[in-house]
């Protein structure tokens, strides 16, 4: 089974670098968080090989946060080697986020 990559300010860079990369920003706390986790699970089986699914813990990584001007969470950044090409705030449904991926592929 396919997970998800936990992103850090040591792996950020390197890991959105190539190809298409969802990246959702998150925290514990955070219902709405909570409620579409699986969904982003999903996503990183479904996209396997084909798209980084990808998490940032906005409490242990606040640096990114701040880099990307997080002010409300979940946000969900897609980037596509390297750039931020969008982004969608609050939950969706695996649908809508299926549909950004594929987009950019």
């Amino acid at each position: 089974m396919s997970k998800y990559v936990e992103l850090t300010g040591e792996n950020f860079e390197a890991t959105i670098a190539e190809g298409v990369t969802m990246v959702d920003f998150w925290a514990p706390w955070c219902g709405p968080c909570r409620m579409i986790a699986p969904v982003v699970e999903e996503l990183a089986e479904d996209f396997e090989g084909k798209a980084t699914i990808a998490k940032v813990n906005t409490d242990e990584q606040q640096e990114i946060s701040v880099k990307y001007g997080i002010r409300s969470i979940p946000s969900i950044l897609f980037f596509k080697d390297g750039e931020m090409v969008d982004q969608m705030v609050g939950a969706a449904s695996k649908d809508a986020f299926a549909d950004k991926i594929n987009g950019l592929l």
